[in-house]
């Protein structure tokens, strides 16, 4: 493969990168629009529409640290998981086995350890460890 045929490749992937990325955005927005409008319909509020409303902030998010610096992009997927199985433990409440909760508790500490790992990570590749 000669270089003009790479570029064309690499232009043409990140294009439809770009597209999509747009779509998952709009398609979040959408669901903030959704939501808003269910709890104005409800006129009550409670922390699961608000651990979802920190899903929805999270996938903005994670869209615009990927456009500012992509080595931190992933550990965004990490900080969406946790927050989704938050929710998850409170929308389960008293109905849930207590093993299950306490799963789900060591799996957002693993979660939280890959968070950490994988950020000073790259504070190491960026040179900007304190240690």
């Amino acid at each position: 493969m000669d270089t003009s045929e790479k570029n064309v490749a690499l232009s043409i992937f990140q294009m439809i990168e770009r597209l999509l990325l747009i779509i998952v955005v709009v398609m979040t927005l959408g669901g903030v629009a959704f939501e808003l409008h269910s709890l104005y319909v409800a006129r009550s509020i409670n922390l699961a529409d608000i651990l979802l409303m920190f899903l929805y902030l999270e996938v903005i998010g994670m869209v615009a640290v990927f456009y500012s610096d992509r080595r931190s992009a992933s550990v965004f997927p990490i900080f969406i998981a946790i927050t989704a199985l938050a929710r998850l433990i409170i929308l389960q409440g008293k109905d849930m086995a207590p093993e299950n909760i306490l799963f789900e508790a060591i799996a957002i500490l693993i979660l939280s350890i890959a968070a950490f790992v994988m950020t000073r990570l790259n504070q190491v590749r960026k040179g900007e460890s304190d240690i």
